[in-house]
């Protein structure tokens, strides 16, 4: 199942497979390590909702829901609700 970063669920991990966006954007989550092939664990999610973290290659990133909505990934294990 293909799923955009910003719609993981607590402890959901998954394979990037796509990252979206132009310029910019995309240059900046390059930079931080989002890339295709590339595996992502949500770990903990804002009260509201807003900022996400995520565990991508052995370090914690944090990202707001505009930039995770530009990622798409295959869910390789779903976790809690």
């Amino acid at each position: 199942m293909i799923k955009k970063l910003s719609e993981f669920k607590y402890n959901d991990e998954g394979i990037i497979k796509i990252v979206n966006g132009e310029g910019r954007v995309r240059r900046r989550l390059f930079d931080m390590g989002v890339t295709p092939g590339a595996r992502v664990i949500l770990r903990k999610k804002a009260p509201l909702g807003d900022p996400l973290e995520f565990t991508l290659r052995g370090y914690e990133l944090t990202l707001r829901k505009v930039e995770a909505d530009y990622v798409l990934c295959e869910i390789t294990k779903e976790g809690k609700k």
